[in-house]
């Protein structure tokens, strides 16, 4: 507890790097300069579809392109080890979901899970915690919404020189339903989650896993879209 005071009165008071433009800023709120804060709060959540689209991947809703304050705010969240954007940035992803899923109700929120690895890269499950501030925040707001985590991540090799077939056929094997996966409650939205859309094939895999188990997601949410798909 001590700790994270201090680190709440740091931000109030010591001049840190703003995770949005990299600059050093007095006053940030969560790391955040206002000028950043500005330009994520002006952004507005969007239809988006990779092209081409992986067979099995549900409807997409991206809150913005892979670029800006929003890139380099999710780089500093993800591999600069600056955690406390996780309540700020699950914020911007509730606002993401409840565009995807209009009055739906209940939701079922299903984040893409780490590998092993990139958990311990990244000192835990960074998309675990998006989706727990993401939950509070839609639970506010009058959402019924649980998070469950029914898929969990196999290790798997780089895809980075695979075209989309190849990342297709990786994503699919890169994942298995848990042996302990519950049921959906009766007429809930499964929603998946995850920070970063560029091919969808992680995500078609993952829908695809969840329906055989009579978990078909609706939709998916994410923060960003990388920039070569078409938008709604």
């Amino acid at each position: 507890m001590l700790r994270g005071l201090w680190a709440d009165l740091a931000d109030l008071a010591l001049p840190i790097e703003c995770a949005g433009c990299r600059q050093r800023r007095p006053g940030l709120r969560h790391g955040v300069c206002p000028h950043c804060v500005t330009a994520l709060h002006a952004l507005r959540p969007v239809q988006v579809r990779p092209v081409p689209a992986p067979v099995g991947l549900p409807p997409c809703h991206a809150l913005g392109s892979y670029g800006g304050p929003l890139r380099e705010t999710l780089l500093a969240y993800k591999e600069h080890g600056r955690h406390g954007l996780a309540r700020p940035l699950g914020a911007l992803l509730a606002e993401v979901v409840a565009d995807a899923v209009g009055s739906a109700r209940p939701l079922v929120l299903v984040p893409v899970p780490d590998t092993p690895a990139a958990a311990r890269a990244r000192f835990g499950d960074h998309l675990g915690r998006l989706a727990r501030h993401c939950a509070r925040r839609l639970d506010a707001a009058g959402w019924p919404v649980r998070v469950d985590r029914p898929v969990r991540a196999l290790p798997r090799p780089d895809s980075v020189t695979l075209d989309s077939a190849g990342r297709a056929a990786t994503a699919l094997a890169a994942f298995r339903v848990r042996p302990d996966a519950g049921p959906v409650p009766p007429g809930a939205t499964v929603v998946l989650l995850d920070d970063i859309v560029t091919t969808g094939s992680t995500l078609a895999a993952i829908s695809q896993l969840l329906a055989v188990q009579g978990m078909s997601p609706s939709v998916a949410a994410v923060l960003a879209a990388t920039e070569k798909r078409h938008q709604r």
